[in-house]
């Protein structure tokens, strides 16, 4: 029998989509193949400390460890190789890991941050490096990109809560102008919704203004799209990405909000999309530009909006290069309804992680020497 990978299973966080990391997590957990794989759980608390054995088991089934006195935090050796190592001076905390797989949701997780550790500790994980994860995770940003690449998108503004804070109506007069109600306003490092308003006047703008600034420095607002459906794509890959089929999603409230994805069971999913083939094909195509684009790796969902008037209008919303993993998670669906079960799309990813691994390993570091 051959040697079972070793993996291990980040899950947690700082981020407010901390919960939602948990219950992916355990989808992840349920439906990896014990056969092929070696796990190991690690949890990060919403303190930040690294957990692993009893301790992340824990924090798994309960969703929170906060108050324990007795948790042992570990760390990833960073000189290389993939161990944990515990930090209270005993050594090792667990067996070598071959492959970490963040299913981290929002910032200190999805947005580049713990990428960059595990790229100083040369191990393989699942999903976008550095770059990708960044430029994903700030929606100002990924609008920039996809300007360049002449992808067609909402009109939007971006604003520091510095800003907001100083001069509110100044900024309200700006958007009011420019934009014009309804309009939606964003943290612009987030996801799964937090924090997302939409504001049909000026006083629903300065109290959405004000919630996303509980989330974060950077603002962003965004025109409305009019009459137009909200429609998803898969993406699997690295330099040649695959497409799923697109699926729908009708929101029970006005938009698809935190709760309308994780608590409201009244909204509903079409997969495939309600949208006719030839305009499923063109967002299929745009999907695979944008993940291409902002230089995601492994996984990401694309999400767009499809006039309903003529089926022709196609509005890049936004990219989510580590996407939620629960069992009414779009991005596993999606991925079902195009033959690619649970189980095996965690396969995939976890030899897509290998795979990218394996080809930085090629890359020179030093003059006529590989960095492997």
């Amino acid at each position: 029998m051959p040697e079972k990978i070793r993996v291990g299973v980040l899950f947690g966080g700082r981020s407010a989509e901390h919960e939602v990391s948990v219950t992916s997590a355990r989808s992840v957990l349920d439906s990896i193949d014990r056969d092929k794989y070696e796990v190991t759980m690690i949890g990060i608390d919403r303190g930040g400390r690294w957990l692993a054995a009893s301790d992340a088991t824990r924090l798994l089934s309960t969703g929170r460890v906060e108050g324990d006195t007795d948790l042992k935090p570990v760390s990833l050796d960073y000189v290389g190789g993939g161990e944990l190592v515990s930090l209270d001076g005993s050594g090792a905390a667990g067996a070598r890991l071959d492959v970490i797989f963040p299913i981290l949701h929002g910032p200190l997780g999805e947005d580049g941050t713990v990428q960059g550790l595990l790229e100083l500790a040369d191990v393989a994980y699942v999903g976008a490096g550095v770059l990708g994860s960044a430029v994903g995770m700030d929606k100002d940003m990924t609008r920039r990109v996809l300007r360049t690449e002449g992808l067609p998108q909402v009109e939007y503004a971006s604003v520091l809560r510095r800003r907001w804070r100083r001069s509110p109506v100044e900024v309200r007069h700006e958007m009011e102008r420019d934009l014009g109600y309804p309009m939606f306003i964003k943290p612009a490092n987030l996801g799964s919704s937090v924090g997302i308003t939409k504001a049909h006047d000026a006083a629903e703008f300065d109290v959405g203004m004000d919630e996303a600034a509980r989330y974060d420095r950077k603002l962003v607002i965004e025109a409305n799209a009019g009459n137009c459906c909200e429609v998803e794509v898969a993406v699997l890959g690295y330099e040649e990405p695959e497409t799923s089929v697109v699926g729908e999603i009708v929101p029970a409230n006005e938009f698809y909000d935190y709760n309308a994805k994780y608590e409201d069971e009244d909204s509903e999913l079409h997969i495939p999309a309600r949208i006719r083939p030839e305009t499923a094909q063109k967002v299929r195509q745009m999907a695979r530009r944008v993940f291409l684009a902002v230089e995601a790796a492994g996984l990401a969902r694309v999400d767009f909006f499809v006039s309903q008037d003529d089926d022709e209008h196609i509005y890049v919303n936004e990219i989510n290069t580590m996407p939620g993993f629960t069992p009414i998670s779009m991005y596993p669906k999606l991925w079902e309804a195009s033959g690619v079960s649970y189980a095996q799309l965690i396969d995939r990813l976890i030899q897509l992680a290998l795979e990218r691994h394996e080809d930085r390993q090629d890359t020179t570091t030093d003059k006529g020497r590989a960095h492997r």
